[in-house]
């Protein structure tokens, strides 16, 4: 008895926190620098920054493959190999296909990224606030249910974590795109400021801005704290970046956690399931497996954020069942694992632009020109439900442009010259949360460390073939408007997942019988149990989410040290 009294007491902690990626490095940043005794747990391996970069600072020469994945890579890996961002230089920071199965039930490409920073290493740093407009969608288009939140509660939340992570871009006033907190934006090209001119004088509901995103032009004081220092425009990033010019968890909310001397960090922790108590009526621990013994180990804590990333945090959910909740942690509604919803991702479009042949950039800017969202803003303006944002980008082919004639000195000289000016131009649109589309765990089917295997059911419906249709229309339009030439719509017809945005299953509402999490991302039926990750999200905007996982993480945590009597 006292060996085992003896145990508890040395895996105890104040705080549990799952995960190490973006919101995970928040949760842990704000409870140690409270004082708050913090326990992260990651499945995968520790990653550290700077240290375990290896590749970072390599050449294309340095390369076996030259950057390019091999056939094998793609045969044994054929989900991972279709993200933007896996290649040679950084499939060590994604997880591969044959090593972490699921069950497709519908196609679903579940991008991952086990390890300390997670995917916080590999996103693509687009940030932008929400508006009241995401947040009031629901209840006005009557889908899903209301937020328990409004824009006012958020925004100095999205102020406070702003200021902290770095981010770049300007001040628009835009109703539906409230403005950040900015360091000096990156600059649009000739090409884009052309594109820009013609959109105003063509239009009054659309705007082209500069994106803002999270990396350090100018740092300030509280990034060189962190040891951070300004973006490169090196375009390297899924790499790791050793300059610390783009926010990772690694490079910034972690480290920042450690020097507390409040963090304890355990890699290699899968877990399995959150302890719930009878008797205590709420959560007192977390289960979980060592990936490398195997075995089963027990820690405790008065508070517990579940941040596992939006999938793994509905598995882990639902994989913690007890007599009170035998269909998931939290799950009196019967909703867990529902209502998943995503971004829409499948139309683009290519044109190119004749003139500007004496013009060219500077850099590999880590940002595009953006078009907020103008359908069914103000009004309903259309016979689908909600909008989409549009990124472009214009640039021109380089040295390897082919086409060229000749050999020898004149070869070589005209190879060097910079190409034709061409535009790609992408959507990200809003799907809207459907019973129908959602993840379970599977009877027979278990991973290597025991837990049942996720099963994912979930696909587009008609409203998102008509979101696409009209961006594949009004994009074509926008590009027609700016003289650009040879234009080219297309549908990539990929799978739900493959925008690495998936959201909900665990979402946040007013009413305990059709949500699970309520105003400050409290299970309601749990309330020493967060979640504060991409599961939580009632609906999904069209804006990129990390942000608003960020700032609803550091209001979360507050909530918890002012509320929670016992931490």
């Amino acid at each position: 008895m006292n060996l085992s009294i003896n145990s508890k007491k040395k895996n105890s902690y104040d705080v549990i926190v799952i995960g190490s990626g973006i919101s995970g490095g928040w949760a842990a940043k704000e409870f140690c620098e409270k004082g708050l005794k913090t326990l992260v747990l990651e499945r995968g391996r520790d990653v550290r920054h700077i240290t375990d970069y290896p590749t970072a600072m390599s050449n294309p020469w340095d390369f076996p493959h030259r950057g390019r994945s091999t056939v094998v890579s793609e045969t044994i890996n054929p989900i991972v190999n279709k993200c933007y961002a896996f290649e040679e230089a950084t499939e060590h920071f994604f997880v591969k296909d044959n090593e972490h199965p699921y069950i497709q039930e519908k196609p679903f490409d579940w991008i991952r990224g086990y390890q300390v920073g997670g995917k916080s290493l590999i996103w693509a740093r687009q940030t932008q606030r929400w508006s009241d407009f995401e947040f009031e969608a629901p209840s006005r288009d009557g889908f899903a249910v209301d937020w328990p939140i409004r824009y006012k509660d958020l925004a100095p939340w999205y102020s406070y974590v702003e200021k902290f992570t770095g981010i770049s871009g300007n001040r628009d006033g835009i109703a539906n795109l409230p403005d950040s907190e900015v360091l000096p934006p990156f600059e649009l090209n000739c090409v884009e400021k052309h594109i820009q001119e013609k959109v105003k004088e063509y239009y009054q509901d659309r705007q082209v801005i500069i994106g803002r995103c999270a990396h350090l032009t100018q740092p300030n004081e509280i990034h060189t704290q962190q040891g951070r220092g300004q973006c490169q425009a090196r375009h390297l990033c899924y790499r790791g970046c050793p300059y610390g010019g783009y926010f990772s968890s690694n490079s910034s909310t972690i480290p920042w956690a450690a020097k507390t001397g409040n963090l304890t960090l355990r890699p290699h922790s899968v877990v399995h399931s959150i302890i719930y108590d009878e008797q205590k009526q709420k959560a007192t621990g977390v289960r979980v497996v060592d990936t490398n013994s195997k075995e089963m180990l027990e820690f405790f804590a008065e508070v517990i954020f579940v941040n596992a990333a939006c999938l793994n945090t509905n598995l882990i959910l639902l994989n913690s069942t007890s007599s009170r909740f035998p269909n998931g942690l939290g799950n009196d509604s019967g909703l867990l694992g529902k209502y998943v919803a995503f971004h829409n991702y499948r139309g683009s479009l290519t044109a190119s632009f004749e003139g500007y042949k004496d013009k060219y950039y500077y850099g590999r800017r880590p940002t595009t020109a953006f078009i907020p969202s103008f359908r069914n803003v103000f009004k309903q303006d259309t016979d689908f439900l909600r909008g989409y944002m549009v990124a472009f980008s214009a640039s021109r082919a380089g040295w390897h442009q082919g086409g060229q004639e000749g050999f020898g000195a004149e070869y070589k000289e005209n190879i060097t010259q910079p190409g034709d000016w061409e535009i790609y131009m992408m959507m990200q649109g809003e799907t809207v949360p459907k019973e129908q589309n959602h993840v379970r765990l599977s009877k027979d089917q278990k991973d290597a460390w025991g837990i049942p295997q996720l099963i994912t059911s979930i696909e587009y419906d008609q409203n998102d073939e008509k979101l696409l249709q009209d961006f594949l229309m009004q994009g074509t339009e926008i590009l027609e408007k700016s003289g650009c030439k040879n234009i080219s719509p297309y549908d990539s017809g990929q799978a739900p997942g493959l925008d690495i945005h998936e959201m909900g299953g665990v979402r946040m509402g007013k009413d305990p019988k059709t949500s699970l999490l309520n105003q400050w991302n409290q299970l309601h039926h749990c309330k020493n149990v967060y979640v504060t990750d991409g599961a939580c999200m009632t609906s999904v905007g069209n804006q990129n989410p990390s942000l608003t996982f960020m700032a609803l993480t550091a209001r979360a945590v507050n909530h918890a040290v002012s509320t929670q009597k016992t931490i």
